[in-house]
């Protein structure tokens, strides 16, 4: 059998209506968002199933949403007899991969989803910032940008999704500066993105410290399966080493582009989208136009699987 790479979506992924096919036709589904609603403490079920979409975007939401819709698909392929050789998330989406990685269980994994979403729409609250889409430029230039902005505020790359796509973050005014100086520099696109602060920045260090001391007092434990950090872009199995991931993983850049050309160099060319959306599948194609990625994201998407 191929070996495959399971690939777990971020925030942005997110669409009013997602996984009610799963909660109506599957045993699993249906157990899983009750248990949500509970640890929640809302109604996040009808939050996913009927929206209205400015709710489910609050950072609060979205995070959980994406999170329980990802592990009820992941959950579902593995009863299949489908198994991953490695997986890895977009920055949320790590945490759906551990789940799946047997390191989290679902319940675990949803309390620390919950901290983690909360803590990090409170940080933005805290201390204004937002992000930046910048299309067209080598990582090294934008680095460099980010690195030459010299007023009191801070802008840091965040998200190296793809060559020649990559994610700032910080203060809106220095956010600003390196949009107008990456246009300069030949930027094909500048896009602020509709988000709620200036994630993986030293922006969110009140959301770190808040989710660490959780993270340092729950059940983690070792992966069965490699897992792919976004802060360095490696496997890790050891329980002590995805905690720090964890934990680092607010304050750091997502080094997505890297993540998948380092699975690549394992021999694997074979990835799933397990999650909504599409958008990782989009970004691999960005990464390699060779990587072949298929997507589970609907019942009826699981419902084609013949092993």
């Amino acid at each position: 059998m191929t070996e495959t790479a399971w690939l777990f979506p971020g925030q942005a992924s997110q669409i009013v209506g997602m996984g009610k096919d799963l909660y109506e036709n599957t045993k699993i589904g249906y157990e899983y968002f009750n248990i949500a609603n509970e640890i929640m403490k809302c109604d996040i079920k009808n939050i996913i199933f009927n929206g209205p979409d400015e709710e489910l975007r609050k950072t609060q939401f979205t995070q959980p949403s994406i999170y329980i819709v990802s592990v009820i698909l992941g959950e579902i392929l593995l009863e299949k007899g489908l198994n991953p050789h490695a997986v890895a998330g977009h920055s949320l989406g790590e945490y759906s991969a551990l789940t799946i990685a047997k390191s989290l269980d679902f319940k675990t994994g949803l309390e620390l989803v919950k901290v983690r979403s909360q803590s990090m729409a409170d940080a933005g609250k805290e201390e204004k910032g937002t992000m930046a889409a910048i299309v067209g430029l080598d990582d090294e230039v934008i680095f460099k940008i980010c690195n030459d902005y010299r007023g009191h505020e801070k802008v840091v790359p965040a998200n190296y999704n793809s060559p020649g796509q990559v994610v700032i973050s910080g203060h809106d005014k220095a956010v600003e500066w390196a949009m107008n100086m990456a246009k300069e520099r030949g930027a094909r696109m500048c896009v602020r993105l509709n988000v709620s602060g200036a994630f993986h920045s030293s922006l969110m260090q009140p959301a770190r410290e808040k989710l660490s001391e959780v993270i340092n007092k729950s059940a983690i434990l070792d992966a069965a399966y490699p897992v792919y950090t976004n802060i360095n872009a490696t496997p890790v199995i050891k329980s002590t080493n995805i905690k720090n991931s964890l934990i680092q993983q607010l304050e750091k850049p997502v080094l997505w582009s890297k993540t998948i050309k380092n699975i690549e160099d394992l021999g694997i060319t074979s990835f799933y989208e397990v999650g909504p959306g599409t958008v990782l599948k989009g970004l691999n194609k960005r990464i390699n136009r060779k990587l072949s990625t298929i997507c589970y994201g609907t019942f009826k998407e699981l419902e084609n699987i013949n092993v």
